[in-house]
């Protein structure tokens, strides 16, 4: 299929609820949404980047960047063949993962809709043909309907007011909690969250605000039966991690420091991790996705899905992928409504009583943007090639 057209669509919703990291609050989220024509289809993706370089080097006006005047003419007007193609039409691109991302989902989901397929079958295909299948998980005859998801919860003004919020979370029905923590947010927040829900999955995630000399602070967490510990240490370190994974008896996840399939076999190798997180828009897109998942599956290493606050576009995107056999955790997916009052693409997805979202049934991605809400909150808009 021929690529025709790419359009940018810079949107920003306003949060639910006000989300705060180490490193960021949050009460509104940028973003770029992607939507690429060929043949009559069009396809969809999102760009994760946000606002500043906080999580990232990467930034909405990097983004917007990189696709209007590098990545976009790539793709514009080329042969698609599969979607992996896009991995090698980058390649010569250093860095950006989340602004290829957002292409490459959109091929993606173009690619499935051409086939009349869903999103979810077709990564299933893609990553059994890229296993050796050594029987970790193992892929089955269908796709499962549901993934298994949690909730994150940020910092908040006050530890009454993070039990709160964890109590109400609880009572809508999310199985697992994960917590962000900081110095100084840390281990008496944790310990009174066990306290209160003594059997509730928990985990917690740093966001890499930690540093070697804290590792003290760090072993403490060992005391409250945590899933992981995720990305304490630096955003690009693997070492160091290897070195506090030694003397740790949680596992720790790595988030930040998996920028690519190579990075997570660095990682692996050296033991500076025993879970991964894998996010779409950090890795560079769903093709590199699949490869994280079937590296660590083969290593008997599992994976999770983590969350970018993105709207039900990125949302599809992530539970699609979720839906792979050795997403053995539960993701960072939740329910529309966690984060967005009304979201741009519909239909929404909803918790369901055993702590799941269901996958959606349409072509692709499943969901649908709605061209009305798209333009009540458009900031910015860009047509590459014919209007």
């Amino acid at each position: 299929m021929r690529i025709e057209s790419i359009e940018l669509h810079q949107i920003e919703l306003p949060l639910a609820h006000p989300f705060e990291t180490s490193f960021a609050r949050e009460v509104s989220r940028p973003c770029i949404l992607v939507s690429i024509h060929a043949g009559g289809l069009e396809g969809w993706g999102e760009c994760t980047a946000m606002e500043g370089p906080w999580f990232s080097h990467e930034t909405i006006e990097t983004a917007w960047h990189l696709l209007r005047d590098f990545l976009g003419p790539m793709v514009l007007g080329s042969e698609v063949t599969e979607p992996r193609d896009l991995t090698r039409w980058f390649a010569p691109v250093r860095g950006h993962p989340m602004a290829q991302a957002a292409l490459d989902i959109a091929v993606w989901d173009l690619s499935a809709r051409a086939r009349g397929r869903r999103l979810a079958d077709v990564l299933h295909e893609d990553a059994r043909r890229g296993s050796t299948d050594s029987g970790v998980g193992g892929f089955a005859g269908h796709v499962s309907s549901r993934v298994k998801v949690g909730i994150s919860l940020g910092i908040e003004s006050s530890p009454s007011a993070l039990m709160d919020e964890v109590a109400r979370r609880v009572a809508e029905g999310y199985g697992r909690v994960k917590l962000k923590i900081k110095p100084g947010w840390d281990v008496d927040i944790v310990g009174a969250v066990r306290e209160r829900w003594p059997d509730l999955p928990l985990q917690v995630d740093a966001n890499a605000a930690y540093a070697p000399r804290d590792a003290a602070t760090l072993r403490e967490l060992d005391d409250f039966d945590l899933l992981l510990i995720e990305q304490p240490y630096h955003h690009d370190d693997i070492v160091d991690h290897a070195r506090l994974q030694a003397n740790l008896e949680t596992p720790l996840c790595l988030d930040e420091s998996i920028k690519s399939p190579d990075h997570a076999r660095w990682a692996l190798e050296v033991d500076a991790c025993r879970v991964v997180n894998i996010k779409v828009g950090r890795v560079g897109g769903l093709s590199a996705a699949v490869d994280i998942h079937n590296l660590c599956q083969d290593r008997a290493v599992p994976v999770w899905c983590g969350g970018m606050l993105e709207t039900n576009v990125g949302r599809a995107a992530n539970v699609a992928l979720a839906s792979l056999p050795n997403f053995r955790l539960p993701g960072d997916i939740s329910a529309s409504s966690r984060y967005y009052r009304r979201d741009v693409a519909v239909p929404d997805f909803e918790l369901e009583e055993d702590s799941t979202v269901r996958l959606p049934s349409g072509l692709g991605l499943g969901v649908r943007v709605d061209r009305e809400r798209l333009a009540a909150v458009r900031l910015r808009h860009l047509v590459l090639g014919p209007d």
